[in-house]
């Protein structure tokens, strides 16, 4: 064994460093005369791993036994999580102390198992240490950068402490200062960094062409995306065709780009070829996996395209049983989104009332479900029925305050839910509602360790407009709670002001951290506002109907009688009389003549209450009209005798 140690030693030190084939030809040559080498496995190992072998490297350590992986946990943690075994190279990783190398692998595999908080400390604890070697203290920049920037993708940023100034003199750290903005939805400023990283990426001397142009590959998938989300399609589509999908060496990023040009520039004229192609996509393996947030969208986007196919019983097959294995209520962006999948399949992609229809069921039986909840009331706001709305969302909250779990009170204070239900009750004028529920969330997370200060500071401007001394009082806790937070923040300083102006007036010392008035009015013409006027509010539909009521304690006005139009005749003479028959019917006044033959003799047998003469009778003016009215009778009943035979027959 010692021969074959020196032997090796002695070609160690005739070989190049980079020479990696000869070191591990060498020592191949070397354990045949000593299989068990312990330092000849060792540089084996070392060398399979300068070679990107990793599942040989991770072989030849089992190979080795116990003794060859007590002699090189290091090597070893880096083979397994280089072979996806992020668990176990971690665990193996946090056993080695006084190693920065270890420090590395582990950060890594913290980044990679989405533990991001555990990343950023650790790349923290390395940039605070003097002890770098070589280009360590960029690669700590990025890869700190990195976790910076998943950790808004995955909805953590409050887990980790967001950086005040950092330099993007790198293509890499201005790239993940992109992505980071991306996430919290800051697209223009994302643009113009991926531009710079761009830009930095091709003035870089250090990389060869054709490293560059692999570099430039996942800056250009990414500048699609957010090119596509600010509506800039053409120009999209015109970077798109200039990106190869199959050019990518990364896996991961290779596949993302497929799934984006699918999703975003299919032609959705023809959707079964779009879901035939996102269907024939290259897979990944496990070595190359996804991170969770991108892994749901894929999802969520091949659920999408089986819509447009008419593949409604599979996906609301596929998205129940993923609701069913989840619990319930959520604020996870990806499940609450599966719920709206599972409830557009249900309703056959239809809106208005026949989505209506098809949703209530499905929300009597998940009465906690607030993504289907979302998706009812959005449908009934764009058929115009605010009350409907309001009413669904409010059994939503009924169902969530009446739950003892503590995780359920977070949900039901979500800032989205609070920011809905509060837009909601303003659409209607409902003031006091408003405040009511500002104050029952700033109650709810004021005590709370991980509190959402968008909605603390909401709440507590909504509270310092009200009149009520317990609201003003629970708004001087919230602005005091966020000065002390970080005092450096306008806002809580301006808010924490006006919360104590009416109680300290010593307090006021702290606006000289504030822009001044005159600096905020400077832009402002004071004579064009007067002349403007002042606008009046519109009111909602409750204050309308208050504002129509008669207050109870408000006097009782004398009501103002009507004066009517005169209806006299323009030609009227007050000297005339009026005829006395001008209130009768037209044919019962002593002045009417009727027209025609049969109009007159008609007249004739009236006698309009008028004398009858003598020797008339009321069948006619001679006694022969009797006469007459008898023989007619007779020849009538003569002849309904003879139809009545007729008819027995």
């Amino acid at each position: 064994m010692t021969s074959g140690t020196q032997s090796l030693n002695v070609l160690l030190q005739r070989t190049s460093i980079d020479d990696h084939e000869e070191i591990l030809k060498a020592c191949n040559v070397s354990l045949k005369q000593s299989k068990k080498d312990p330092r000849t496995l060792h540089a084996k190992i070392v060398a399979l791993l300068k070679l990107d072998r990793y599942e040989d490297a991770l072989r030849v350590s089992e190979e080795g036994g116990d003794d060859v992986k007590k002699e090189i946990p290091l090597e070893r943690s880096y083979a397994l999580y280089k072979n996806g075994q992020l668990k176990e190279a971690k665990s193996i990783a946090e056993g080695i102390t006084n190693d920065r190398g270890a420090r590395h692998v582990e950060a890594q595999a913290s980044y990679r198992l989405e533990d991001f908080r555990q990343a950023s400390l650790l790349y923290k604890d390395l940039a605070q240490t003097n002890a770098s070697i070589g280009n360590e203290e960029n690669d700590i920049r990025i890869n700190s950068g990195a976790a910076d920037a998943q950790s808004d993708w995955s909805e953590q940023r409050c887990l980790v402490q967001r950086k005040t100034s950092s330099r993007e003199d790198l293509f890499e750290t201005a790239y993940n200062a992109a992505c980071a903005s991306i996430a919290r939805g800051d697209l223009v400023q994302g643009e113009l960094l991926l531009q710079k990283s761009r830009d930095l990426c091709n003035a870089s001397g250090d990389l060869t062409e054709g490293e560059k142009a692999a570099e430039l590959l996942p800056i250009q998938v990414q500048r699609i995306y957010v090119l596509s989300r600010l509506g800039k399609i053409i120009d999209a589509e015109r970077l798109a065709s200039q990106v190869v999908p199959e050019d990518i060496s990364d896996a991961s990023t290779q596949y993302i780009a497929q799934n984006n040009s699918i999703s975003a520039f299919a032609d959705l004229k023809n959707p079964y070829m779009a879901n035939r192609l996102l269907n024939t996509s290259s897979s990944i393996s496990d070595t190359d996996r996804l991170f969770t947030y991108q892994s749901d969208r894929v999802r969520e986007n091949a659920f999408a395209l089986d819509l447009l196919v008419l593949k409604y019983a599979g996906v609301a097959k596929s998205t129940s049983n993923i609701l069913t294995e989840q619990p319930h209520p959520t604020i996870s962006t990806h499940l609450n989104m599966i719920s709206i999948l599972n409830a557009a399949a249900h309703a056959q992609n239809r809106l208005g009332q026949f989505g209506i229809k098809h949703m209530v069921p499905l929300l009597e039986k998940r009465p906690l479900d607030v993504g289907l909840a979302m998706v009812i009331v959005q449908l009934y706001m764009l058929t115009n029925n605010h009350g409907s709305a309001i009413t669904v969302l409010e059994s939503l909250l009924k169902h969530l305050e009446a739950s003892t779990t503590s995780n359920h009170q977070d949900v039901r204070f979500a800032p989205g839910l609070v920011a809905t239900t509060v837009s909601l009750y303003k659409l209607q004028g409902r003031k006091n509602w408003v405040k009511t529920e500002l104050a029952k969330a700033a109650s709810h997370w004021r005590h709370k360790s991980k509190a959402p200060t968008s909605l603390l500071q909401a709440a507590g401007l909504g509270l310092l407009e009200s009149n009520k001394a317990e609201d003003q009082a629970l708004a001087r806790e919230i602005f005091a709670t966020l000065h002390e937070q970080d005092p450096n923040t306008r806002i809580a300083t301006a808010g924490y002001v006006a919360a104590h102006a009416l109680t300290s007036h010593s307090i006021a010392d702290q606006a000289q951290n504030l822009t001044p008035t005159s600096r905020l009015v400077a832009s402002i013409d004071v004579s064009a506002l007067e002349a403007a006027g002042v606008p009046q509010p519109r009111l909602g539909p409750e204050a309308q109907a208050a504002s129509r009521k008669r207050a109870l304690d408000e006097a009782s006005k004398p009501t103002k009688k009507r004066t009517r139009k005169s209806r006299l005749p323009k030609d009227y003479d007050v000297s005339k009389t009026a005829d006395p028959e001008r209130w009768l019917p037209l044919q019962e006044r002593s002045s009417y003549r009727p027209k025609g033959k049969k109009g007159r003799q008609k007249a004739a047998g009236l006698t309009q209450g008028g004398v009858e003469k003598e020797g008339e009778s009321a069948n006619g003016p001679s006694g022969k009209g009797s006469e007459g009215v008898i023989k007619a009778t007779g020849a009538g009943a003569t002849s309904k005798a003879k139809n009545k035979k007729k008819s027995k027959k």
